[in-house]
């Protein structure tokens, strides 16, 4: 067993190739039902139990009879909780989650604890690509960027909406550079932190050199992966308003306004059913196209709580970098006072550098925040789901060198 667990078998699916005395994971379950929630090759009933100590596991013999019926315990008769009635043991734990499906709560602790068991190697990585990205965009927004258009407040008609398109196209144009560095700056951080998230799981260290290693042929894959689901939503969009915009009048706009939400609610829907492929290509060394087949299965049946979940996580990634940009943003308006002049007198957004130095340190100081966090929730979420479908936790459990996985007889 490599150091991966178990599901980084490169061009094959993660069950292929094992031998018949390992116990296999089942197919995921898909739209019409097909496969079960369990490896399909289950120990004999009442011989294997979670292990939680030496001795216990799936060739453990039986306990007692007296074990939850009379025996030693807590509870009336012996049992924790009565007569017949027994506790199992809690799951192993060899790294940041207990190897046993997750709540909510356990998937957002894993991703904080992973932060925390290797803080030098996400710390390094996510400075690093924030701060060279932050520099790059800031030379960007002050040397190559037009200058803002200028919107005469007194227009009206057709002059207005010249203005307000004109308006729309310069901003359009303006975050252009900023989206694409950013989408590589997260490209680069959740490829390197999807590894140490799957090493942190088996309890093992991983240096930022080692991550980058093993991240590093995957990431032109994963680039592909990231622009086409972006050339998908960009296009379902597309589809949905372009005809109320070719109709150019009061029904045409209320055609788009349907139009843009019922696009946007397809797109939803299939950026949430997509969202494993990102780590299943990373920790299956799946193709692009595989790896959303991948996503497709494992959050068939699922979909709800894997939104629950993202939007969740999206949310406290919000609110943090709300609580950080708040308190930069009015030191860069302070110190700044050019930049302020501008906006009071004419309305210009005309910063100096003095705005944009505090404003990338604090863009810097989220993206060091959210970036582990997103990367580790996206992560534990795909390894959840395939123990709650594949019965992965055996296979890890086995990669850890826990007691009582081994297969051998």
């Amino acid at each position: 067993m490599n150091d991966t667990p178990g599901w980084a078998s490169p061009g094959s699916a993660p069950s292929e190739g094992q031998g018949t005395n390992v116990p296999r994971p089942s197919e995921p379950a898909d739209g019409n039902g097909q496969g079960g929630n369990w490896s399909s090759a289950q120990p004999p009933a009442g011989q294997w139990s979670p292990p939680s100590a030496p001795g216990a596991g799936p060739h453990t013999p039986p306990p007692a009879s007296g074990w939850g019926a009379g025996g030693p315990g807590p509870g009336p008769g012996g049992g924790p909780y009565g007569p017949g009635r027994w506790q199992p043991p809690a799951a192993a734990k060899p790294g940041v989650i207990p190897l046993r499906p997750l709540g909510v709560g356990e998937i957002l602790d894993g991703a904080v604890s992973t932060m925390r068991a290797h803080w030098r190697t996400v710390l390094g990585i996510t400075l690093t690509v924030s701060v060279i990205a932050q520099i790059a965009i800031i030379l960007i927004q002050r040397f190559l960027l037009p200058d803002p258009v200028e919107i005469d407040p007194d227009a009206t008609g057709p002059e207005a909406l010249r203005q307000a398109a004109d308006s729309a196209q310069s901003t359009l144009i303006s975050s252009l550079p900023s989206v694409l560095i950013g989408m590589i700056a997260t490209l680069i951080t959740t490829s390197v932190l999807t590894v140490v998230i799957s090493r942190s799981v088996l309890g093992r260290p991983v240096t930022l050199a080692e991550a980058w290693a093993e991240a590093r042929p995957r990431l032109a894959q994963l680039l592909g992966l990231t622009l086409l689901l972006a050339l998908i939503s960009a296009a379902i969009l597309t589809v949905g308003i372009l005809p109320g915009l070719l109709l150019g009048s009061a029904a045409g706009a209320g055609l788009a306004l349907i139009g843009f939400l019922a696009s946007s609610a397809v797109t939803i829907w299939l950026m949430v059913r997509f969202s494993l492929a990102s780590p299943a290509l990373m920790l299956e060394r799946q193709s692009i196209a595989a790896s959303m087949r991948r996503s497709a299965k494992l959050v068939g049946g699922a979909w709800w709580r894997t939104f629950g979940v993202l939007a969740l996580t999206w949310l406290l990634t919000f609110i943090v970098s709300l609580i950080v940009a708040i308190p930069f943003g009015v030191i860069a308006m302070a110190v700044d006072g050019g930049g302020i002049s501008s906006v009071l007198t004419d309305g210009s957004m005309d910063f100096g550098w003095p705005f944009l130095i505090v404003s990338g340190i604090g863009e810097v100081v989220i993206s060091t925040i959210t970036y582990p966090l997103s990367a580790g929730v996206m992560a534990l979420l795909y390894i959840d789901q395939r123990i709650r479908r594949e019965a992965l936790d055996l296979e890890l459990g086995r990669a850890a060198g826990l007691p009582g996985y081994d297969t051998g007889n």
